[in-house]
């Protein structure tokens, strides 16, 4: 019997789809889910046509974390190769990729995959979904990232508790504390996705990309210095495509039509 692919990867008009597809175990990753997650990850960031990228999950889950069974079996790979290989190396690419990443979370959100979707640029969740910070309930600590985005999000005194009582969070709370973007009915939700979605695959996405640049590289400088980079990706995005259709639209009173150059 032919197993399917842990990851399901599709485009359509400059929007590439990366599908967390273990829906039996409510899409937790093993290593070789966590390999063709950045092999996908690689591909979109490779692939020019490419002007936005989804991260969603087959079923009734977005990601519940780390597949147990696999740090359980007698032939476990260490912790230390786990995060370093499944999920370090996943949030890396997702911080550095210089496209806007959307995490379309259909589902629950636990563990490593709720800071996997707390990693993308936009995260719109389903009313029906919720995020935990399950890692307590089993002695470890958030991983993934979480310790370094859950402070930057909500604070530290949400993100310890978020992290000590490993609650659940339902989506419309994530969205009033700022963890997400946006909550949104489950009836709508894929109608919203595919709107949000195609809205930014229209938008100058070189410019958004050097915005991103700008986000990372602001978490970690003082304010003199930051506005030295930010002068720098600004004589940078001047000199793209879309900077000079988007003012020449704008002189003659036209939309713009942006290509991502």
């Amino acid at each position: 019997m032919t197993m399917e692919p842990s990851i399901q990867i599709s485009t359509q008009d400059g929007i590439y789809t990366i599908m967390f597809n273990r829906p039996a175990v409510f899409n937790s990753f093993n290593q070789e889910m966590g390999r063709a997650f950045q092999e996908a990850l690689d591909g979109a960031a490779a692939d020019h046509s490419v002007r936005c990228v989804i991260i969603t999950g087959k079923g009734k889950a977005f990601c519940a974390g780390q597949d147990l069974k696999e740090v359980t079996a007698p032939d476990a790979p260490d912790f230390n190769e786990i995060v370093e290989h499944t999920y370090n190396e996943s949030i890396r690419r997702i911080r550095s990729m210089e496209k806007p990443i959307v995490a379309a979370v259909n589902g629950v959100a636990a563990g490593a995959g709720a800071n996997i979707a707390l990693a993308c640029d936009l995260t719109v969740a389903r009313h029906s979904a919720f995020f935990i910070q399950a890692f307590s309930k089993i002695g470890l600590i958030p991983d993934s990232g979480g310790t370094w985005f859950l402070p930057r999000l909500v604070g530290m005194q949400r993100a310890a508790a978020l992290t000590f009582l490993g609650d659940k969070l339902s989506a419309t709370e994530a969205e009033t504390m700022g963890l997400i973007y946006r909550s949104v009915a489950d009836d709508d939700f894929d109608a919203e996705i595919g709107a949000l979605t195609n809205r930014i695959a229209q938008m100058p996405t070189r410019g958004l990309a050097l915005t991103k640049r700008a986000f990372n590289l602001g978490w970690q400088a003082d304010l003199s210095d930051h506005l030295t980079t930010e002068r720098d990706l600004q004589m940078e995005a001047s000199r793209t495509h879309d900077y000079a259709e988007g003012v020449a639209a704008f002189l003659e009173k036209r939309s713009p039509q942006f290509k991502g150059l």
